[in-house]
């Protein structure tokens, strides 16, 4: 059996059909989305805790529907990183934000997470989350406080019943395939055959 790998189209995210939906139908589904977002957190430092205080009763932000704790990246809408993010965790963060279904969105939350933080000058902190992935909404502090996650996911929540579909999913809007499988690092070439001999 003769198996040829074969070039396979960019792939679409949504059908030609959910472009052309109503604008009521629009305001239904950004709603939806809205009050319906799944965190999937990535707590790596300090930042964490005040992430985990913002979930618990007194901040209580499953009111605002925000459902803390996704079993994992395929079942989240909203990834929260938070904590200083080191080059060599830098592979994993993009490697789970790839996992998650469209549409998805990305929280910077705290100084490390935004540019690197007290540690920016070190040669093993990446500077800032988004030299790897979007993101969507910054939370500055170093660490933040519970209320500044929950102003945080509010501003995303009026970003999101804005959205437009047709601007999101337009061709080119987004990366391309090809970006997606690009790695964070190139990989080492082999030496050359050649060199000198002893």
């Amino acid at each position: 059996m003769d198996v040829t790998p074969v070039d396979l189209p960019e792939p679409r995210r949504l059908g030609a059909l959910s472009r052309l939906a109503p604008e009521p139908m629009k305001v239904v589904l950004n709603w939806g989305r809205r009050y319906s977002l799944w965190v999937f957190n990535f707590g790596l430092a300090c930042c964490a805790i005040e992430f985990i205080a913002a979930s618990m009763a007194r901040h209580d932000f499953i009111r605002l529907g925000v459902i803390p704790f996704a079993p994992g990246p395929r079942q989240a809408d909203l990834m929260i990183v938070s904590g200083t993010v080191t080059d060599k965790m830098a592979p994993a963060v993009k490697r789970l934000y790839e996992q998650m279904p469209e549409p998805k969105y990305v929280i910077s939350f705290g100084a490390c997470s935004n540019c690197g933080g007290p540690y920016w000058d070190s040669y093993a902190v990446t500077k800032g989350v988004d030299q790897i992935i979007p993101v969507d909404v910054y939370v500055p502090g170093c660490p933040p406080r519970p209320e500044a996650l929950l102003q945080g996911i509010l501003k995303l929540q009026e970003k999101i019943a804005q959205e437009s579909l047709r601007d999101r999913y337009a061709p080119g809007a987004g990366p391309s395939a090809a970006a997606l499988k690009s790695g964070l690092v190139p990989q080492p070439q082999p030496a050359e055959a050649g060199g000198t001999e002893r």
